[in-house]
């Protein structure tokens, strides 16, 4: 069973900082809304919008939000982490049950995604459709924010450890991601060291995670002083350093802040962090009124869901145009900037119906919880000591982001022909890849008994 927003709403403890779903469910639209203004479509293929009109590449420094929903997961695997760690079970149990439980409802829906998609790409070049201009784009295209998922996977993966850390020495740990990050940007830049690059998947996002800890712990007292550092260093990076200005990648750009990560974003993410932080107080207000409230909780339920088919939508709105005969205008041309708002409000409404369709695989199930100090039954699907859910755990989450990752590397246009993308120096196709994925979300499922864990926050 699944409890409606309203229940939910109505249940909220009082001691919940609200404000932290807010982020979430804002980031999240943020970034739909700026994958479906900088689609650029035409009968020539998909294009970038911020690559056809250069100079809007500014606009990146407010609309790249996706530092914010690290910083968000941040704050809530600490919670989730230390609500299962008061309880007596053994510390491999522990890492278990934290990761079946943060996993559930992010693998479920993007699991159910690739299915779904990859049976349509199998069906099309079957059919020999798949290697038009625009099909083929839509296959390599539509799996690409998977890349966000797998990144986020890892941060679930590392929670322990680096909660650790954080309980230690506090800013310093994050003093130490983020100069280990910048070493990494020197030994590529002015050294030219080969593939180090790769290193700042992990440590930038990283860097920003540990900021949740952070504000987990109330330690984010100057907020102001943290945005100003944070805006001063990226503007410095970017105007003297081999950074690019747009924070979001851009095609056939020889450096991208994105891929892979940069100092450049980790200081665009510290400004970002902070800004939020500022807005904290003034939100808080808005979000004790019980309107507000549940619009807020019923958009948590079902934002996951809403951002893997975000694309799917657009490229059905584009692909309705074709089928009716209409022309699709050049993009950021007059007639292309007439039709965005229609676009955006048949996106949001396609985008609407898929979450009907699909919202049940993000739903959370309710699971009874061991009562405070006592250890949860063992699991006999498993019966696997502590020690041992928590390696078996530990290799499901491994297989499932690099799977994942390997996705959204190879898109679904080369199903049939065998085509590969390198993963960590290794080549990977699109089945290997949704079958590592599978096989690790298996793996997460088995290693811990069902448990309730705080989620949300």
């Amino acid at each position: 069973m699944t409890a409606s927003a309203r229940d939910l709403a109505l249940a909220t403890p009082p001691g919940r900082d609200r404000y932290v779903d807010l982020l979430r469910v804002a980031s999240l639209g943020a970034v739909i809304g700026g994958h479906w203004l900088m689609a650029a479509v035409s009968g020539d293929g998909i294009g970038n919008l911020l690559a056809l009109l250069p100079g809007l590449q500014v606009l990146t420094w407010g609309l790249q939000v996706m530092p914010v929903f690290f910083f968000v997961g941040g704050f809530s695997h600490a919670l989730s982490y230390r609500s299962l760690a008061r309880r007596s079970d053994p510390a491999g149990s522990v890492y278990a049950a934290f990761l079946r439980a943060r996993l559930r409802r992010l693998l479920r829906p993007t699991l159910v995604f690739v299915l779904v998609w990859a049976a349509a790409a199998l069906a099309v070049q079957l059919a020999g459709h798949g290697g038009g201009r625009l099909t083929g784009a839509a296959l390599r295209m539509v799996t690409q924010p998977l890349w966000f998922i797998g990144i986020y996977l890892a941060m679930v993966a590392f929670t322990p450890p680096l909660l650790k850390l954080h309980e230690r020495h506090g800013w310093a740990a994050f003093a130490a991601l983020a100069g280990a990050a910048a070493l990494v940007d020197v030994l590529r830049f002015a050294l030219g060291v080969p593939y180090v690059e790769f290193l700042n998947f992990a440590l930038v996002w990283l860097a920003v995670h540990q900021l949740g800890f952070l504000r987990a712990d109330g330690r984010i007292r100057r907020p102001a002083l943290l945005a100003a550092a944070g805006l001063a260093g990226a503007v410095l990076l970017v105007a003297y350093g081999p950074y690019p200005l747009s924070m979001v990648g851009m095609p056939g750009e020889k450096v991208s802040n994105m891929a892979p990560p940069t100092l450049a974003l980790l200081a665009h993410g510290m400004w970002l962090v902070g800004a939020v932080q500022l807005l904290a107080r003034p939100a808080a207000g808005r979000l004790d009124r019980p309107r507000v409230w549940r619009g807020v909780v019923a958009a948590n339920g079902v934002a996951m869901t809403a951002f893997l088919w975000h694309l799917t939508a657009m490229l059905g709105v584009y692909g309705a145009q074709l089928a009716l005969g209409l022309d699709l205008p050049a993009p950021a041309g007059a007639a292309w900037w007439a039709q965005v708002p229609v676009r955006i409000l048949a996106a949001t409404a396609l985008t609407a119906g898929f979450v009907a369709l699909f919202r049940r695989f993000e739903a959370a199930p309710t699971a009874p919880t061991a009562p405070a100090g006592q250890a949860a039954p063992a699991d006999s699907r498993t019966g696997t000591a502590g020690g041992a859910g928590g390696l078996v755990a530990a290799l499901g989450i491994a297989l499932s982001l690099l799977g994942i990752l390997g996705l959204s590397m190879t898109g679904l246009g080369g199903l049939l022909d065998g085509h590969s993308a390198t993963l960590i120096a290794f080549p990977v196709t699109a089945p290997v890849a949704i079958g590592m994925a599978l096989a690790g979300a298996l793996l997460v499922e088995r290693s811990a008994p069902a448990r309730s864990v705080r989620l949300g926050s």
